[in-house]
């Protein structure tokens, strides 16, 4: 069930915008846009552990637990679904990439890759990588202080900001080089690096998320202190902007305003004890599940978006920008039989 502020379909509407949400918990593929009529419209499709999604609002990348997947849109100009929707975005390709447990998803090229692609946070193995035509995927980069391609989530490397066609910046919960080690690290151990220099950008972070850079200036979500900020990327000081009442993953950026994911925290030693508990209790406040729209300006909640029941958890947060409403094809059923088109 959704609930939302009384002006969110009208903000999205000035803003022409819509917008793909992942939740790894409940395995999802979530559309949030608005019907013919100006009513909300959410849409959803099972994606296994889906995390990292990328989107040009023609193409669509996202993660599931083995698997990158591509999604294409259908529909030719001016056309809709019956349900109104001005995107149906169709399962193309899919690379078997194994558990890379991937996060943050862009597209562009790096040194290493002979064509643009999808390039991803391999975490489990501490790298960004792509697709590979032999095996599960191909490294392109990884933090200096990594000394060796194992499978061994020793950092938490887990957020990407693309500069253009280029990756540029990546957030990890610590820089450890043991096993395990980022969780020791949680509440002051945070980096974010450059790429591919791997000069050290900032620190003292508390679980860091989702970077993204826009007109030189990177943001990005301060999880485990419930912050989204900038970084000052001379001085390596973060300066926060608004205060988010949730464990905060998913960021996107449409004109003035900041579109943040919020989760309800599990009740384990991989969110416990982070100075979010006690800045929710300060202001007399449970964690949520759903979207805030923060205007940049002032750090003012503009509108927000809850997920009541099911949805306990978001990993990221894209914008359709010029889209009114999605909607996706499953893996089966007669939907799939029918996308046997030509080109």
């Amino acid at each position: 069930m959704l609930t939302a502020s009384p002006g969110l379909v009208r903000w999205m509407a000035e803003q022409r915008v819509s917008f793909a949400i992942t939740t790894y918990q409940a395995g999802r593929l979530i559309f949030i846009g608005q019907r013919p009529d100006g009513r909300l419209r959410g849409h959803e499709r099972l994606v296994e552990q889906c995390q990292g999604l990328w989107t040009n609002g023609q193409s669509l990348w996202t993660s599931s637990k083995t698997m990158l997947w591509r999604f294409h849109n259908a529909l030719p100009p001016g056309q809709a679904t019956e349900q109104g929707a001005d995107r149906l975005f169709t399962p193309r390709e899919a690379r078997v990439t194994g558990a890379v447990d991937m996060h943050d998803i862009g597209f562009g090229q790096t040194a290493e890759m002979a064509a643009p692609g999808p390039i991803f946070v391999a975490t489990q193995f501490n790298c960004l990588a792509t697709f590979s035509e032999t095996a599960g995927f191909r490294p392109v980069w990884r933090p200096p202080f990594i000394s060796a391609m194992v499978a061994e989530d020793r950092c938490h490397l887990n957020g990407l900001a693309m500069d253009g066609a280029a990756p540029a910046y990546v957030t990890a919960v610590s820089a450890s080089d043991v096993l395990d080690g980022w969780r020791d690290r949680r509440r002051d151990g945070g980096v974010v690096l450059e790429v591919p220099s791997g000069r050290v950008m900032g620190t003292g972070f508390s679980m860091p998320h989702s970077p993204r850079l826009r007109d030189g200036r990177l943001w990005l979500l301060n999880s485990g202190r419930g912050e989204l900020g900038w970084l000052d990327l001379i001085y390596g000081r973060f300066h926060p902007v608004a205060f988010l009442p949730g464990f905060a993953r998913g960021l996107a950026l449409v004109g003035r305003y900041a579109v943040v994911g919020l989760s309800r925290p599990r009740k384990n030693l991989t969110f416990e004890g982070l100075d979010l508990d006690e800045a929710l209790r300060a202001r007399d406040a449970v964690p949520r599940c759903g979207l805030v729209v923060i205007d940049l300006e002032n750090g003012q909640t503009v509108q927000w978006l809850r997920f009541e029941h099911t949805i306990q958890e978001l990993y990221d947060v894209a914008a359709l920008e010029g889209v009114m409403q999605a909607e996706a094809v499953g893996f089966r059923g007669e939907d799939l039989e029918r996308a046997a088109t030509p080109e």
